[in-house]
């Protein structure tokens, strides 16, 4: 899958400057994977293509995948061991339903940009940015078949 067919180069500099500005709070790591077909569960995808990243290689084990499959139009967001075990059950939740409305509208860049803009914010209450912060993973977007 070609992300220049689905995100102009601005869409994408706005992406991965939205990336950029949430990890400036957090020591938390948010990636955004896309591709074309999802022929599984959205959120079991996700998980392969976290691994496929390493980004359950994070030292605080708190990196984010944004997943989107987008013909398929599946989506999911995926949190590691270290943050799951200090948020609560429901964290993921109002992330996912305000992407989903800026979906239902066609507005795939707004609903990512509010959702890696949202798990900052969230994530800087349980993994604060520190002086010696590392960006562990890159900030690019992800592409898959």
């Amino acid at each position: 899958m070609n992300v220049n067919k689905f995100f102009s180069e601005e869409q994408k500099r706005h992406i991965i400057k939205a990336i950029g500005e949430a990890e400036q709070q957090t020591s938390g790591e948010i990636r955004v994977h896309l591709e074309k077909r999802c022929k599984i569960h959205p959120l079991d995808r996700a998980g392969y293509i976290f691994q496929q990243l390493k980004m359950h290689e994070t030292q605080l084990r708190n990196g984010t995948l944004i997943y989107l499959a987008v013909s398929d139009k599946k989506f999911a967001i995926l949190g590691d061991k270290g943050i799951n075990e200090v948020v609560p059950d429901n964290f993921w939740e109002d992330v996912k339903d305000v992407m989903r409305d800026f979906f239902s509208k066609g507005d795939f860049t707004g609903g990512i940009l509010h959702a890696i803009s949202q798990t900052g914010d969230k994530l800087k209450n349980f993994f604060p940015y520190q002086d010696d912060d590392i960006n562990e993973l890159p900030d690019d977007i992800s592409v898959g078949e």
